[in-house]
């Protein structure tokens, strides 16, 4: 042990991630008047008003492709059979580049800069209880919406197909969102988005705890990042009768448990939100013996990059402290995840501009410390990230993860809907106001003899 404790750190994101891109507009590219370029006001309304028209008639396609995911979920880590269900339900001429781990972009239209949508693959492994004639009966379960999410995702990629076709467009079917290690810092570690000139990325997710329909559309962070932690106190095993001669981990790691909680409360700062939960305590295996070992494994989550550090350290520090002074060792390593899920401010502005224009509710500041490996494309290109309601809103809505949650069909039209408005944001350049042109300054007049010939104009640079 040293002074400082072991720390490990698990799954290496901060060397293999591509370095960020400039975060340029898609609208900066140049596809012809039908792609990025420039539109009358009449021809926008009407070419949007195609979109939506397409959009309706892939709906009830849509539906079905939802309960036949959701009928044959798979976990993470086992998402074959459900990229090649999406793959298929894609439009026919889609260039669909396959990537290791059950993973694939799609690309629709034309080569150039590309706006990207992200649909999750994965279930959760619960046993579901839903009742639904099309309910899972194979011990896994779309708990988390992602069977509403691709099923969003194929409808709004035929749509623009269909109305837009000179749009280019990349679906990103992205495996283990619910799991380690994250299947979106692998698709960008691949550099398949870079491959297809993606600028921005696209993603929503369902939300019962937001009324049905109603959209947020929250500028900068929306989700906190999110690491794991395991203490192992490893003391001196022995019979419970004779505890003098024993150095009990038990009594160790419940001391760690109680004071790790005071990091939050005493060490982070009350402005910036923060959690430290224990999720799993392992110790033992009777009740007249003092075990040699006792795991302690728990979560780290922070809204801010400096926190977070501070967080993983601070765990260390106290795991070790509290060891000593029970005269154990104490061992931990932290797990990283996700950082910060950050919405690009402009977009999220412009895309909350549509919504309500269209006459969607829309909630501008949802934030939680909920994580979502979206956060991963974020860092590397202009994201955004909404959350669609589906439920009565508040505490007693049906929990996201609850083997009893289930999405009315009517939430594929409405992630479908909120994702055209995004998509439709990303590919109108941002309006500028034009600087003042400065009045132009007479020259003086040259004198004879001073470079210019009499009768001749000065030849041009």
């Amino acid at each position: 042990m040293s002074g400082a404790g072991e720390t490990r750190t698990g799954y290496d994101r901060a060397t293999a991630v591509p370095r960020p891109r400039p975060r340029a507009h898609p609208g900066a590219g140049t596809h012809g008047d039908d792609a990025f370029g420039t539109h009358t006001v009449h021809d926008e309304a009407f070419a949007d008003a195609a979109l939506f028209a397409a959009l309706e008639r892939e709906l009830p396609a849509a539906v079905r492709l939802r309960r036949e995911l959701h009928a044959e979920p798979r976990v993470s880590g086992d998402e074959g059979d459900t990229l090649d269900r999406l793959l298929a339900a894609l439009p026919p001429d889609a260039v669909v580049e396959r990537l290791p781990g059950h993973a694939a972009v799609a690309r629709i239209g034309p080569p150039g800069p590309a706006v990207a949508l992200r649909a999750e693959l994965d279930a959760l492994p619960l046993a579901e209880e839903t009742g639904l004639p099309w309910a899972a009966r194979n011990g896994a379960m779309h708990a988390c919406g992602h069977d509403v999410h691709m099923a969003a995702v194929a409808a709004l990629a035929r749509a623009m197909a269909v109305a837009r076709p000179r749009v280019p467009v990349v679906v990103v079917c992205q495996p283990r969102e619910e799991t380690y290690p994250s299947g979106a810092f692998d698709v960008l570690a691949s550099a398949a988005l870079e491959r297809h000139d993606v600028r921005t990325v696209l993603g929503a997710h369902v939300q019962p705890t937001l009324p049905t329909g109603s959209v947020a559309c929250t500028a900068g962070v929306v989700n906190a990042s999110a690491d794991e932690f395991t203490v192992t106190m490893s003391g001196v095993p022995g019979h419970a009768a004779y505890p003098h001669l024993n150095r009990d981990p038990v009594l160790a790691a419940s001391q760690f448990v109680v004071s790790a909680q005071q990091i939050v409360s005493r060490n982070a700062d009350p402005m910036l939100p923060a959690v430290l939960t224990v999720g799993s305590i392992d110790a033992g295996s009777t009740a007249n013996a003092t075990p040699a070992d006792v795991v302690v494994r728990g979560t780290l989550r922070s809204m801010d990059a400096g926190q977070r550090t501070m967080l993983s350290a601070r765990v260390a520090e106290i795991a070790d402290g509290i060891a000593l002074a029970h005269g154990c060792r104490a061992r931990t390593e932290i797990s990283v995840g996700e950082p910060a899920l950050v919405n690009d401010p402009g977009l999220a502005g412009a895309t909350a501009g549509r919504l309500a224009g269209a006459g969607v509710q829309v909630v501008r500041d949802l934030r939680s410390c909920g994580a979502d490996d979206f956060a991963y494309f974020c860092q590397a290109h202009t994201g955004l990230m909404l959350f669609v309601g589906t439920g009565p809103g508040g505490e007693q809505a049906p929990r996201l993860h609850s083997s009893t949650f289930a999405p009315p069909d009517g939430a594929v039209r409405d992630v479908a809907m909120a994702l055209a408005h995004s998509l439709l944001s990303a590919m109108t350049p941002p309006s500028h106001t034009p600087e003042p042109v400065p009045e132009p300054v007479p020259e003086p007049e040259p004198e004879p003899g001073a470079g210019a010939v009499p009768g001749r104009d000065p030849e041009p640079d």
